[in-house]
């Protein structure tokens, strides 16, 4: 599949736009995202609105450098009806017993790395998923990294068109920034203030978003 890198030119000439500003609109495209200057406190579109029903089902990320597999996990057989893992990651809370499922709960992942995470330079993710009875075309991801309300990288992702009901598998390269050894420092003395939301777009139209928070310290 093709990838694309993420574009810092292309960040940069979207204009501003706050979270209320987006939440407004009734439909919501990629430069509205570019323009976000600090990661979301809500979902800005519901479960309801992936209509295409991707769903990740398998994540690995490596070393580029060294191949060394840093995370893996995949998505365990849905029971009783309940999807909690997208993003091919879920969350360490126990499966509820109670008919009442918070539909946010598997749009949410925590990771935990360890510090030598932070000076690595480029990082593979593979990712698989499903797509349901429809055609996507122009599959997009746009994946904004903040540390508290600074953009550590903004990055910009594309899947192409997936035939209907397939499984996809594609490895999206990521080059991370050369961080200050002050702000590594800071990074790892303040766990899950490293946040990021990751937005997918069909045909320029948003229909999933993700969060997660990442902790640095090599322990929970």
């Amino acid at each position: 599949m093709k990838v694309k890198k993420s574009s810092g030119a292309a960040a940069a000439a979207a204009a501003a736009r706050t979270e209320e500003e987006l939440g407004r609109k009734a439909l919501i495209g990629p430069d509205d995202v570019l323009g976000l200057q600090r990661v979301t406190s809500d979902y800005l579109c519901t479960p309801e609105e992936n209509v295409y029903k991707i769903d990740f089902t398998r994540f690995k990320i490596r070393d580029m450098e060294s191949g060394t597999v840093l995370f893996e996990i995949t998505k365990p057989a849905a029971s009783d009806n309940c999807d909690r893992a997208l993003l091919c990651a879920f969350p360490e809370r126990e499966h509820s017993e109670k008919k009442d499922i918070d539909p946010n709960a598997g749009r949410f992942v925590r990771y935990q790395f360890t510090p030598a995470f932070l000076r690595l330079r480029q990082v593979g993710a593979t990712v698989e998923f499903t797509v349901g009875d429809k055609p996507i075309n122009n599959f997009r991801m746009i994946e904004r990294h903040y540390f508290r309300d600074q953009l550590l990288k903004s990055f910009d992702f594309e899947f192409g068109f997936c035939i209907p009901s397939s499984k996809n598998t594609c490895e999206h390269i990521y080059e991370f920034p050369q961080l200050s050894e002050d702000l590594i420092r800071e990074m790892i003395l303040h766990p899950y203030e490293t946040q990021s939301d990751s937005f997918y777009f069909v045909d320029n139209k948003l229909v999933m978003h993700n969060k997660a928070d990442y902790s640095y310290s090599g322990g929970p």
